[in-house]
């Protein structure tokens, strides 16, 4: 029986770094929806483990913003590349750029899982202090 191989072909992988920039850029946004509500909070609460809790998500918040610069970096390194290997006539990626291609797909979707769940744990909070 002969193994197939598939074929990562530059254009499906520059559609598919499109759709994670958006949602980066979307993610982006939301924290900043997410930062006034915690500015909101620090002037109606003053009890101490509510501003720690406060606290807490303003550094998630930093951190997970931090970590989509990252992401958003690798993208345009990767394009990059994309794009000097169709300037000499390849439609397809070698081994390596497939790896690193499909590593950073790993990274997207276990990155989307935390935010999901900080944002889970966050609306949680904001339901009982808002």
């Amino acid at each position: 029986m002969e193994k197939t191989k598939e074929v990562l072909y530059n254009e499906d992988l520059h559609f598919e770094h499109k759709q994670w920039q958006s949602e980066l850029a979307f993610w982006e946004d939301e924290l900043k929806s997410f930062n006034n509500r915690l500015a909101e909070l620090v002037h109606r609460w003053t009890k101490k483990e509510v501003l720690a809790k406060l606290e807490h998500y303003q550094n998630e918040f930093i951190l997970h913003d931090g970590i989509i610069d990252k992401l958003q970096e690798e993208i345009e390194i990767h394009e990059t590349r994309i794009a000097g290997q169709t300037k000499t006539g390849h439609n397809a990626l070698d081994t390596a750029m497939t790896k690193k291609h499909l590593e950073f797909r790993n990274k997207m979707e276990t990155q989307r899982q935390i935010y999901a769940d900080l944002k889970k744990e966050f609306f949680h909070f904001l339901s009982k202090y808002m």
